[in-house]
């Protein structure tokens, strides 16, 4: 089979959310199948990284994309009724690339919705991946902003959720990483066939390592211009930390991740905070810590630091927003809280019990083992291009 993936940045090298489920994608599409990628080059760190994977021999066209001047030009949209996101993410160039390929794919497959808009020209059989349900992301968004931000973020969430309507329509089914978004799809979107793809871990990478562990030490990681983990930091370091630090005076708290904003850069002048910025090797921040947090107040998905810090064998206390879409039952294989003191409560009773916390991680690492090998997520993959080739419903063979 003949396959064209499209992807809103260059899937390699695996070192944030979107990249490396993509990579995984492409990897295993590859194993039986014919893959060419057409995804955006955010930077020159994207352009070498597609050069890396020609010479692992994936056909990868990167199309240069400057998110910033893109974000300005899109704002004469706000007189519209098209979503800013798809002015963020328009490209003639990456369209002429689409059009000029298209026609020699059996299927295409589109990682997430503004990419999907690339297909609509088109009659090729596609799969719609949907990498977040956008539309209910800006929802979440609006409640948490006053005016005008407010109304910025419910217009974006409801043209949205009508472009959404059109790809769902379109594409001859719509993937979600977990069954929560894919019932909130078949809430707000009805109609529409759809199936889940869960995301995956790596085991061999990610595993419990021989370092010894800094009592007191809390970590999380993630990519912290990304508003959900900004606003998840900035409250935990305001409402959550300060609770930890009255029952654990030496209690401190890393934030581990590329592009901090400076509202993330500037809680490291709180007592106990340290900020990293871009690191190599995540693992070894995990491997130091006592307890990985996860204090997200908005999140939609499978959250790839949770999976991650539960195969470190790390204890992981969540939020319902983050643990969602992690099989398994709080309690027994992580922990979950939701209001500030909860959070510092159960955070600090795993401090004060390094046995207790040990046996919750070894429970997290065995759940991981079980239900999210990739191999074992995306089982589910070929029949879904498959499916993709038999005649759409209502039409003859």
């Amino acid at each position: 089979m003949r396959i064209l993936l499209l992807a809103q940045r260059v899937p390699y090298p695996p070192n944030r959310g979107d990249k490396i489920t993509t990579w995984r994608l492409i990897e295993r599409m590859k194993r039986e199948h014919d893959v060419t990628v057409i995804a955006f080059a955010h930077d020159e760190a994207d352009l070498a990284a597609a050069r890396t994977l020609a010479e692992r021999g994936f056909h990868c066209i990167a199309v240069p994309h400057r998110e910033r001047v893109k974000k300005l030009l899109s704002l004469p949209l706000l007189l519209t009724t098209k979503p800013l996101t798809l002015g963020v993410y328009s490209s003639r160039a990456l369209q002429a690339e689409v059009d000029r390929h298209v026609a020699e794919a059996d299927v295409a497959y589109a990682y997430s919705s503004s990419m999907g808009a690339f297909l609509l020209p088109h009659r090729i059989p596609w799969v719609m991946h949907f990498a977040e349900l956008d539309s209910d992301k800006w929802r979440q968004y609006s409640r948490r902003k006053g005016f005008p931000m407010r109304y910025v973020y419910e217009r974006e969430w409801l043209t949205l959720l009508a472009f959404e309507r059109k790809l769902a329509a379109a594409a001859r089914t719509n993937v979600f990483c977990t069954p929560l978004e894919e019932a909130v799809f078949q809430r707000d979107v009805p109609g529409w066939p759809s199936v889940v793809l869960r995301n995956g871990v790596d085991l061999e990478y990610y595993r419990p390592g021989a370092g010894e562990t800094e009592p007191g030490h809390l970590v999380f990681v993630g990519v912290m211009d990304y508003y959900p983990n900004v606003d998840g930091c900035v409250h935990f370091v305001r409402e959550i930390l300060p609770r930890v630090r009255e029952r654990h005076p030496k209690a401190r708290f890393t934030i581990v991740g590329s592009r901090p904003s400076r509202e993330v850069e500037r809680l490291a002048e709180e007592p106990g905070v340290e900020v990293t910025g871009f690191v190599d090797d995540t693992r070894e921040y995990l491997r130091k810590a006592a307890v990985s947090v996860a204090p997200l107040r908005i999140a939609r998905g499978i959250q790839n630091k949770v999976l991650e810090a539960l195969a470190m064998g790390l204890p992981v206390v969540g939020t319902e927003s983050a643990t969602q879409g992690v099989d398994g039952q709080p309690g027994r294989d992580y922990v979950r809280a939701d209001s500030a003191e909860d959070q510092a409560r159960a955070i600090s009773e795993l401090l004060s019990d390094p046995e207790k916390a040990r046996k919750l991680g070894q429970r997290g690492r065995r759940l991981v083992e079980a239900n999210y090998d990739w191999d074992v997520t995306l089982a589910p993959l070929d029949d879904i291009l498959t499916d993709c080739l038999q005649p759409a419903p209502g039409t003859e063979s």
